[in-house]
């Protein structure tokens, strides 16, 4: 079966992985970007893949089914409307969009026209997550207490308005979907601009996931301004505390126990090693072909809009620059 055709705008620091997945699954055609040094070099590393500096020509490619936004997030709704609207299937970088409104609107728009509406959660797409929500269903960890996402990094880029936006996509969408939840609450936020600038860069969520009528509690940790990155998903059960270390190369995934006389028992499970972005890239190419919707659709995106959107009009509140808050 043929592979359908994907131009893809926006071949930043994320973007460019992006480019190299989907040209190695031999479904790249065209690469749209601003930048005529980041062009030269798609044109340099995948032989074949044209580039172009206007989104119009991805519009107007007739070769061209399927369009992927790899842009800012401001920029999402505007390019996935239009693509959409030129009748391409779309895949869009966390999140979706900034609105509420506007993420129910591509939806819509998708739907009415028989579309495949993606975004780009990645972390439902990684091995060692799926094995995790396999774990957590058996029973494995017994009844789940707590749950704590930590995504931290040293980003002096600072392109989203805040922190939350770029990094807690990622820990809201895994946290939900590891507890089956689709109606994650939040219960408190805090937030710093330490640069004193307007850009909250360190910030944390406090959630509510309920789930066969119990709330678990859960945190989700975010900063710009750590040197030292951290990706890490603590899951707190009363048998067993499962511990994901995405930032470490091997043994990422440990099950921490203790014996009845008090020892640590530290578990390495085993599960595919396979890249999370290009078992992602092969279900949206999947999807085109035989028109299922996408486990990452709008509808599991509109979770993140509406808490980060919520979460946003908290933050702009705050009394001054450097204030910290914590609104209930």
């Amino acid at each position: 079966m043929e592979l359908p055709k994907v131009a893809l705008i926006g071949c930043g620091n994320w973007g460019k992985n992006l480019v190299r997945n989907f040209a190695n699954l031999g479904a790249l055609a065209v690469v749209c970007d601003s930048d005529p040094v980041k062009l030269e070099h798609v044109q340099r590393e995948h032989r074949g893949v044209r580039v172009t500096g206007n989104f119009q020509d991805l519009l107007d490619d007739a070769q061209v089914r399927a369009i992927v936004v790899a842009t800012p997030s401001d920029t999402h709704f505007d390019l996935a409307k239009q693509a959409l609207l030129a009748g391409k299937h779309v895949y869009v970088e966390k999140p979706l969009a900034r609105d509420v409104k506007h993420a129910e609107e591509l939806d819509e728009l998708a739907t009415k026209n028989n579309l495949v509406l993606m975004v780009g959660h990645l972390l439902l797409y990684h091995p060692a997550v799926n094995h995790l929500k396999d774990l957590i269903a058996s029973g494995e960890l017994g009844e789940i207490l707590f749950v704590r996402s930590d995504r931290m990094n040293l980003n002096m880029a600072r392109r989203d308005w805040n922190v939350l936006w770029d990094l807690a996509p990622h820990d809201i969408s895994m946290m939900s979907y590891l507890l089956d939840c689709e109606d994650t609450q939040v219960s408190r936020v805090g937030g710093w601009d330490t640069h004193g600038d307007g850009l909250v860069d360190v910030a944390y969520l406090d959630l509510s996931f309920p789930v066969n009528g119990k709330d678990i509690p859960g945190q989700v940790r975010n900063s710009w301004v750590d040197p030292q990155k951290q990706v890490r998903l603590t899951v707190n059960g009363s048998l067993k505390t499962a511990v994901l270390n995405d930032a470490q190369t091997e043994n990422k995934l440990a099950l921490h126990s203790l014996t009845r006389d008090g020892r640590t028992v530290v578990e390495y499970p085993s599960y595919a090693s396979t890249e999370p972005l290009n078992v992602e890239c092969e279900h949206f190419l999947d999807c085109i072909a035989t028109g299922e919707r996408p486990r990452t659709d709008a509808n599991n995106a509109y979770q993140v809009v509406r808490i980060l959107s919520d979460v946003e009009k908290r933050l702009s509140g705050r009394p001054s620059a450097r204030a910290a808050l914590g609104v209930k």
